[in-house]
């Protein structure tokens, strides 16, 4: 696994996504990064460490599966230049309709390959579901397939992992899941919280 990121001068740090990423950013703004877990992991670090000058991304785009992504990688990844980009993927690959897992991990492959090409450290985020009233549990096998491609991903490529799945789990714990999520897929205020928590915690070298 490898190192938490070492903060230096003027980083550029990017996350890439679907609709939890996105989180009701404005597409036409280059700069925007919507009302969820991104905004709060930006204003966080920035907060915490002002004179790195940080500078921040949001390209997650609403029903996104993962060769989306591949897709628009250069335009919304490498030509970005960024210093760490941080992806949240497969959540859209699960459900009634499920991208293949071979699929998946080819095209997720892909992604590393070109992004590892360029010298940027890499975060992966495990995709997850949480389960009011039992709504997606049908999709629980399908689920675990794709989080075990990100796993393996995250090993191969020695990336940092962030077991979201596992963390919405155990939060669910502490509260229902309806504090977390109300429709299973999309975190609450609070769910966004969780996930910029362990973004914080998971890649940050100095907290």
């Amino acid at each position: 696994m490898s190192k938490k990121f070492s903060l230096t001068n003027n980083p550029t740090i990017l996350f890439q996504g679907d609709s939890v990423t996105d989180s009701g950013r404005k597409s036409n703004h280059n700069e925007s990064l919507g009302d969820g877990y991104v905004m709060m992991t930006a204003a966080w670090l920035s907060s915490l460490y002002p004179e790195y000058h940080m500078k921040f991304y949001n390209r997650g785009i609403g029903g996104n599966r993962i060769r989306d992504l591949r897709k628009r990688w250069k335009k919304d990844c490498l030509d970005l230049s960024p210093n760490l980009v941080s992806i949240l993927i497969g959540v859209n690959d699960v459900n009634w309709k499920a991208t293949a897992t071979e699929s998946f991990q080819a095209d997720y492959r892909s992604i590393l390959e070109l992004t590892q090409q360029s010298k940027c450290q890499i975060v992966l985020l495990e995709p997850f579901l949480v389960y009011p009233s039992g709504n997606f549990l049908e999709l629980t096998e399908e689920l675990n397939k794709k989080i075990e491609v990100v796993r393996k991903l995250a090993r191969e490529f020695e990336t940092k992992l962030i077991p979201l799945n596992d963390i919405f789990v155990k939060a669910c714990t502490k509260r229902d899941s309806s504090f977390w999520s109300l429709d299973g897929a999309h975190p609450t205020l609070a769910g966004h919280a969780l996930i910029a928590q362990s973004w914080i915690k998971g890649v940050i070298e100095d907290l």
